[in-house]
């Protein structure tokens, strides 16, 4: 094997854990490692934890490239991940998530927590199994239903740290369950003919870009009153909560641009100002808990 074909098959495997979608996934339970403690968490349990869940993301990513390499061979945004195009077997892959699938067990397991290791295997499995076989092509509703299992890093993050369930750790599951249906929704809507194609029910294609485009900006609202809770519980102060209604204000002119403008490229600016808007809003999280504002 010459060292290009090498490189060439080590970036198809790492097109198998969604480095991006897991980057996103990893910021927010590191998010919640930070939270859970007044200052810095141990070193040790930090590392391990952001291994540990780093790698149990990519088994489900490289699980969800197994299950969908027939849908991905007909979508033109995925039709050249490495299994539609050959580059890796389906065999290959398989053996590639269970292995960092184990280690990820084992290094949580052993290094951290029993009560993380079972959350973030629930997480695995709820995305991998349950959500990518079964709710992705039963129901309009897949990506709410299954979105808990995309919100649960802060959670993952946070008993990494502390060893339980705290509320201000599910305060921040809620605010990105809230945040994944306007979030992929606006994908959906510019995608919905690819989905239509491959017979996957989104809701774009079974009640219509106009429906799709309304329940958009229903979340987006209910996601901006989510996002204060942090402040009115007293988990977060002034930084965060001015924040929150920039940032939530924001999304919601997407959300209005989406009803008065009727194209797709509206609804990819919208996709791409959800991703930086989750970013954001976790990284004022984080700031306001290291430098909290004081008005005395």
């Amino acid at each position: 094997m010459t060292s290009q074909t090498a490189t060439l098959h080590w970036k198809n495997y790492l097109e198998l854990c969604k480095p991006r979608v897991v980057a996103l996934i990893v910021f927010t339970a590191i998010v919640g490692m930070l939270l859970a403690v007044p200052g810095l968490p141990p070193l040790a349990d930090f590392l391990y934890g952001t291994i540990g869940i780093a790698l149990a993301a990519s088994s489900a990513a490289a699980i969800n490239h197994f299950i969908d390499q027939k849908a991905d061979a007909e979508m033109a945004r995925t039709k050249h991940r490495p299994l539609p195009t050959g580059e890796l077997s389906s065999h290959h892959v398989l053996i590639f998530a269970a292995i960092i699938g184990a280690l990820a067990m084992a290094l949580l397991i052993l290094k951290i927590n029993a009560l993380t290791a079972f959350l973030t295997f629930l997480s695995l499995i709820g995305y991998a199994v349950i959500y990518t076989v079964y709710l992705k092509k039963m129901t309009p509703q897949n990506i709410v239903i299954g979105g808990i299992a995309g919100a649960a890093p802060p959670l993952l993050g946070w008993t990494a740290i502390t060893g339980e369930i705290h509320p201000h750790a599910l305060l921040l599951v809620l605010i990105i369950f809230v945040w994944t249906p306007p979030h992929f929704w606006a994908l959906a809507i510019a995608r919905r003919e690819e989905y239509a194609k491959v017979s996957i029910p989104m809701l774009p294609v079974t009640h219509g870009v106009e429906f799709t485009r309304l329940q958009i900006l229903l979340y987006t609202i209910l996601l901006l009153i989510t996002t204060l809770l942090p402040y009115l519980t007293g988990m977060s102060g002034l930084i965060y909560l001015l924040s929150a209604l920039v940032l939530g204000l924001g999304f919601l002119y997407y959300a209005v641009q989406m009803m008065r403008k009727k194209d797709n490229k509206t609804a990819m600016r919208t996709f791409g100002y959800s991703i930086v808007y989750l970013m954001l809003i976790f990284a004022a999280l984080l700031i306001d808990h290291y430098f909290p504002l004081s008005l005395s």
